[in-house]
């Protein structure tokens, strides 16, 4: 841990403890006026990130991922980040301590992650570069003129963009810093999707199929013969040329673990620190606990099953669960109602549990045709303040067959309310916070957030069935297996069909989702641990606080205490939640 975060940790432990006013002070400035800077920064390098935040000042553009930028970036992250290390710490208000601590963690590791030269690996089985080209409209109004011409130039831009990802790939194939074989083939289908026949048929020509009233006829007819000559003469030859060098050209490996690449032991570890910030944990202390959370959750399934007097043992059990009809939808539309129903149930009794709710709406939206048989069962996407939808949450609706209704509950709970819509719709409304916090994004919060939401429903009465619980059980199950799954493949040398035997045999989880969901754990190490770890250090604080607390603890104030600061390190959420504790300790009683 470096010098200046354990002098932060020790300053935040003992905050509690101390008057320390919040009024800003000459460091506050000082820090204010960095991270000023740092936001300006971060939005020119990334002009995807400053359209989902809101900023329309780039979204004529697209990220350059040379290794020249690469280089210039990282000495300007190093400047910022001396003089974050230069402002005084013991001066700074209590906002401003939160605001040095989230501002270190986030230019180490994006420093780190330029120092192990990650862009060699631009993209997994759930995220990377041509996603982001296929959601290059996401974010933009689509109001005026020049939100379409902004458009136009940000397609324009994506063999430019294109091209720097695979120079950068074809570094990695020169190292040795490569994907697995299994995960080529598994995202080349959606690749080659791009590639139409006609560019009306792309999805890149949605946004010119109903366009603004606030246009004349003669310029819609403009603006959408531009965009079906930027789609067929650049955006799609741009994935053709992409899927090519991925068939031909490519080296991947034909082994998954992280550990067996160059420098793999380095990769993994920071991976397992990016996404589950926790400053020292090692792959076997987190095998362990998986083990461990495994064996517990394992129990509880079987006791459902006894209760249900089933006359089988677990494998017929889950057996019964992906092969019976009534478990499964008829149409998409049918399950798209039953997804709409339970988020509406959840909705109503929101205010039971949470003191404060988001403005911010939230809709049900099919995982887009192009990417869905590749693509995990849910998503949540959210949207900027003012934008003219809400937040999404996305259901994959391809193969009806393998998405069992069961899982509607969880999954609900987990993308939506109150999981990350809620969670993330929260973050957006903070107020007198500097722009970059609204923006930052820390997986073992937001994850462990969403899993957590999933057992609160237990409490919220959202389950109606057994089976319902049962597969709410088999989502922590899966969550827990991660766990074992993915420190196995990257740093115990799991091959891929052993890990999907163990997610098989411990989960209802059908065979298709089995196989994305290890597909997703190989091509993205480490991401996978934050949600089990995440949740465990949540329901750690609630019990502490519970324990702490008694007769004086109220649920709503320590949910409200959790998501008040947006999503942060774990390290620092524990210190967030013992200061709550010992505000609440010192209140004067109510009269």
């Amino acid at each position: 841990m470096h010098l200046m975060r354990r002098c932060l940790l020790l300053l935040f432990v003992g905050f509690s403890a101390v008057a320390v006013a919040n009024e800003p002070t000459g460091s506050d400035e000082t820090l204010d006026e960095l991270l000023a800077e740092y936001w300006d920064f971060y939005l020119a390098a990334d002009p995807v990130a400053a359209t989902a935040a809101g900023v329309d000042d780039y979204n004529d553009q697209l990220p350059s991922v040379t290794r020249r930028s690469q280089a210039r970036k990282r000495q300007t992250l190093q400047g910022f980040l001396r003089r974050a290390r230069d402002v005084d710490v013991e001066r700074l208000s209590a906002a401003g301590r939160i605001n040095a601590e989230l501002i270190l963690w986030e230019l180490e590791d994006a420093i780190g992650g330029l120092d192990l030269d990650l862009a060699r690996i631009p993209f997994n089985t759930f995220s990377g570069f041509f996603m982001r080209a296929l959601t290059a409209s996401s974010g933009i109004a689509m109001q005026s003129a020049q939100d379409y011409e902004d458009y136009l130039s940000r397609l324009s831009e994506i063999p430019r963009y294109f091209t720097e990802n695979i120079n950068n790939m074809r570094r990695g194939s020169t190292d040795g810093f490569v994907l697995p074989q299994v995960v080529i083939d598994g995202v080349l289908p959606t690749i080659r999707a791009q590639v139409k026949d006609s560019p009306e048929d792309s999805s890149f020509y949605e946004p010119f199929q109903s366009m603004s009233s606030r246009l004349s006829a003669v310029e819609q007819a403009r603006i959408r013969q531009a965009g079906a000559d930027v789609i067929a003469n650049e955006v799609m030859p741009a994935f053709a040329s992409l899927a090519e060098f991925l068939a031909e050209e490519y080296e991947p490996t034909d082994k998954p673990g992280a550990f067996q690449l160059p420098n793999g032991e380095a990769y993994y570890a920071f991976q397992i620190r990016r996404y589950t910030t926790l400053l020292d944990t090692t792959p076997d202390e987190i095998h362990a606990t998986g083990l461990a959370e495994v064996a517990r959750i394992r129990r509880e399934m079987e006791a459902i099953i006894a209760d249900l007097d089933f006359s089988g043992d677990f494998a017929a059990f889950t057996k019964f669960l992906l092969s019976d009809p009534q478990f499964y939808a008829e149409s998409e539309e049918e399950l798209l109602r039953r997804v709409a129903y339970t988020a509406k149930r959840v909705d109503y009794i929101m205010p039971g549990y949470f003191g404060k709710l988001p403005r911010q709406s939230y809709g049900i939206v099919p995982v887009p045709d192009e990417i869905a048989p590749n693509y995990t069962t849910g998503a949540y996407y959210g949207a900027p303040l003012g934008a003219k939808n809400g937040g999404a949450y996305w259901v994959n609706t391809y193969r009806l067959d393998q998405r069992p209704l069961y899982e509607i509950p969880a999954l609900t709970l987990h993308e939506a309310v109150p999981g990350h819509h809620h969670q993330n719709a929260l973050a957006l409304e903070l107020e007198n916070v500097p722009e970059f916090r609204r923006s930052l994004g820390f997986s073992a919060f937001g994850e462990g957030w969403g899993l957590y939401s999933e057992k609160l429903g237990v409490e919220m009465g959202v389950y109606q069935t057994p089976y319902e619980n049962f597969g709410r059980l088999s989502y922590e199950m899966w969550r827990a297996c991660r766990l074992v799954i993915d420190t196995g493949i990257h740093s115990q040398g799991w091959t891929r069909q052993q890990a999907i035997d163990y997610l098989m045999d411990n989960t209802a989880l059908t065979a298709a989702n089995a196989r994305a969901e290890i597909d997703r754990y190989i091509s993205w190490p480490g991401q996978a641990l934050s949600y089990k770890l995440g949740e465990l250090k949540i329901w750690e604080l609630r019990r502490r606080a519970e324990a702490t607390l008694g007769d004086q603890f109220d649920l709503r104030e320590f949910h409200d205490a959790v998501l008040g600061h947006g999503e942060l390190p774990l390290t620092l959420l524990d210190t967030i939640v013992t200061r709550y504790i010992d505000d609440t300790l010192t209140r004067p009683p109510e009269d």
